[in-house]
């Protein structure tokens, strides 16, 4: 049987337009492009849409832009109608969004489209409503503001299959928030801003005076915009220019986002991706990628724009040159962001419970159950470290060798109970209980407080004496314990019991601040290791912790001072130090601030040596300072054990001791005076010489002189944290404690690798 030849008919105008709907109108998230491409065009400055189930069931889209005609509102929405092109040599220069005029020709052909309009001239708006690109009755005047808006509903209700292929609406509404996003990044100057219908707020919301790099944060957040850098380029023989935001090195996710416009139009190259994401290999981890917005301004007349139906890609003259030299640019930027890498930290939030029932496990506490069976304890839950561990070089103190690199001799008075026989030469870290675990088991299962309330943890000045008797004055009573002489921090013999209204109110400030889990993480840390005389890292459970050494002890030594006021030891001066040079030292750094207006220096540090004489009294009562009728300076407090302060911060502590102690009101007297002491005590960077910076000759003077700070900070400041040290509250918010790893993070860190 022969073949017979089939009939060729013409389609059917229903048909062809219904076909070519259904190429420009692919999904939801299209006709959203085509309608925002004709608002931008209308130079609307701010640009609204509301969304129902996905875009399928309701889109509608308003703008503040010019507006349609009434004359035109009969054929808008017939195909090939358009303002932005009359001949087929405008889209050489074509400059506008559309200029097939099929938009809103292809979703009235797959939707119900109502149209509503006013123009600047115009005395009302007017609504009109089409079918199939046809208007259904003469435009009718209404109210409305100037602009249009347009509402395209039940989408693809002709087109059964197209609608049952998008039956995720959530799928459908991302997408749509993707494309108003990306416009919304290249627009700076336009408030854009999509939510589902119903709702109050709006999923992607941006202001008309935001700049770019803020709609970036606002729709990719601060991970993201932080990491930015900014590129521009442009060249006169290729007739184009480039510019844009890429992340740095230190940003990579999974998926590439690539935000490309050339002409102010929303496209895509393949090409210009592969060539960036090779350049972007040297830098980032493998299989991850960047984030990526680039604005292309080629010629127009070296630009087809009409190459695909959705106008989502175009081909330009010159393409591979354009591409390398947007590579090279990209390339020297990258080069220069990669001299160093930034870690970002988490301050230690307040609040976070880090205490001991969070659900961490050590090795050693993974015990058999009443059944027999064993708790199984995953690898990132082990906590390998004890903080009651010893080190061996806790046996190893350095032998006379203090904190600071200076000459000065000092030697400990005996009234300080470090002479009796016990020269504590075995490092209390290795005694199997602590000083207040020692004082409890001498007195009994709790220590009671002069209210009668039992009381553990920090040994304070309330703790109960075991016989009292008067000192000089009524505000101050003397205890004595044949017991245990450890009673402060220095462990001093005798212990004076202070009931001055100042110095509680302080001490109660110092309570009231305190923040618990932080110091139960300062209890039960381990120690890790200096990295610098300001920085040292610590271990707590599963986190790695950055500790600034300087402020902490700066606390420390405070609170010290305030919780064992009157109770100190004394630090001999092997020589004494005269007042006037410690005063002409202080004036003579730059630090001190001194200028000429201020007067001779040597008449200014008399005026200093004759003040502080008179607070000799008081000086001594309270705080273990010695000076001598000569005005030499023999004796400074002992805070604690094995710690003698740098002694190249004295000069400058007598300066600011005359000048900025608050002499006048007792509690500021005894508040300012007390900072200012800490700060002489704590461990500062500036006063301590590193081994790193030492010559060969140094090194061997010093012998272990040179790293004996180091010892000092591990077994006697931070061993001091853990029982005397309440740290405060501000503590987890001005990055002095940060959070640098989580072991279960990291795990997951490595899992991807």
């Amino acid at each position: 049987m022969a073949l017979m030849a089939g009939v060729i008919r013409r389609l059917d105008e229903v048909v062809v337009n219904r076909i070519a709907a259904g190429e420009v109108i692919q999904r939801p998230a299209n006709a959203i492009k085509e309608m925002l491409e004709n608002c931008l065009d209308a130079k609307s400055t701010s640009i609204q849409v509301i969304v129902k189930e996905g875009g399928l069931k309701l889109i509608q889209i308003q703008d503040n832009g010019c507006g349609i005609r009434k004359e035109d509102l009969d054929i808008v929405c017939e195909r090939f109608t358009t303002s932005k092109l009359q001949k087929f040599e405008d889209l050489a220069s074509i400059s506008t969004y559309g200029f097939r005029g099929e938009a809103l020709a292809s979703i009235s052909h797959v939707a119900h489209v109502t149209v509503t309009t006013k123009t600047a001239d115009a005395k009302c708006a007017y609504r009109a409503s089409y079918c199939d690109g046809k208007l259904k009755a003469p435009p009718k005047p209404c109210a409305g503001n100037q602009g249009t808006q347009i509402t395209v509903e039940d989408l693809f209700y002709n087109v059964t299959t197209r609608r049952k292929a998008l039956k995720n609406p959530s799928e459908e509404y991302a997408k749509i928030l993707e494309v108003v996003g990306r416009y919304a990044i290249h627009n700076s100057g336009i408030s854009f801003s999509v939510k589902k219908q119903g709702d109050t707020v709006a999923d992607v919301r941006t202001l008309a005076n935001a700049t770019t790099v803020d709609n970036i944060r606002s729709i990719f957040g601060n991970a993201v915009s932080r990491e930015l850098i900014e590129v521009a380029c442009e060249d006169g023989k290729l007739a184009f220019k480039m510019k844009g935001y890429i992340t740095n090195a230190n940003y990579s996710v999974k998926k590439c986002m690539f935000l490309l416009f050339i002409n102010h139009r929303l496209v895509e190259s393949t090409a210009l991706r592969k060539a960036i994401e090779t350049v972007y290999a040297a830098y980032l981890p493998k299989s991850t990628h960047p984030f990526l917005y680039l604005s292309l301004e080629i010629a127009p007349q070296n630009v087809d724009v009409n190459v695909h139906p959705t106008k989502h890609e175009v081909h330009f003259l010159h393409e591979d040159s354009i591409l390398e030299c947007v590579q090279q640019h990209i390339e020297s930027k990258l080069l220069g962001s990669n001299s160093s890498r930034m870690y970002f930290t988490q301050t230690l939030i307040p609040g976070v419970e880090c205490s001991s029932t969070e659900v961490v496990k050590s090795v050693a506490s993974s015990s058999f159950t009443a059944k027999g069976t064993v708790d199984k304890v995953y690898a990132h839950q082990m906590v390998r470290t004890d903080s009651r561990d010893q080190k061996l070089d806790a046996f190893l103190q350095p032998i006379n060798k203090p904190l600071s690199t200076g000459h000065t001799a000092v030697t400990l008075d005996g009234g300080t109970g470090l002479s009796d026989g016990r020269s504590r030469q075995q490092d209390t870290e290795m005694e199997d209980l602590n000083d207040f675990d020692t004082m409890v088991a001498a007195q009994g299962d709790s220590v009671t407080t002069p209210e009668g309330q039992k009381e553990s943890g920090r040994l304070t000045p309330e703790t109960v004496p075991t016989r009292k008797r008067q000192w000089a004055g009524s505000d101050v009573e003397m205890e004595e314990d044949d017991t245990r002489k450890g009673m402060t921090a220095a462990c001093t013999p005798k212990r004076r019991i202070i009931n001055l209204t100042s110095v509680l109110t302080l001490q109660e400030e110092i309570s009231s601040q305190a923040h618990a889990s932080l110091q139960e993480m300062l209890h039960d840390h381990s120690f890790v290791g200096c990295v610098s005389p300001q920085w040292a890292l610590a271990q707590y459970q599963t986190k790695l912790y950055l500790l600034n050494t300087t402020q902490l002890s700066q606390e420390l030594f405070y609170q010290i001072l305030l919780y064992d006021f009157a109770n100190f030891g004394v630090l001999r001066l092997s020589e004494p130090a005269p007042l006037y040079d410690l005063a002409m030292l202080a004036l003579e750094n730059t630090e001190s601030g001194w200028t000429e207006d201020d007067g001779p220096k040597e008449g200014l540090a008399e005026y200093i040596v004759e003040f502080l004489k008179k607070k000799t009294e008081m000086l001594k009562d309270y705080f273990s300072f010695e000076i001598d009728e000569d005005g030499n300076l023999t004796g400074l407090p002992l805070l604690i054990d094995n710690y003698v302060p740098p002694l190249e911060g004295l000069p400058m502590f007598i300066l600011r001791l005359a000048t900025e102690v608050n002499w006048d009101e007792e509690k500021e007297c005894f508040e300012s005076l007390s900072k200012e002491c800490a700060m002489f005590y704590s461990i500062r960077k500036q006063y301590i010489v590193e081994e790193s910076d030492l010559t060969n000759q140094q090194t061997e003077e010093l012998g272990t002189g040179s790293t004996s700070w180091k010892w000092t900070v591990e077994h006697v400041i931070y061993k001091a944290f853990r029982t005397h040290l309440l740290p405060p509250k501000h503590f987890t918010e001005d990055g002095n404690i940060l959070q640098l790893a989580n072991l279960p993070d990291l795990y997951k860190v490595f899992e991807r690798c």
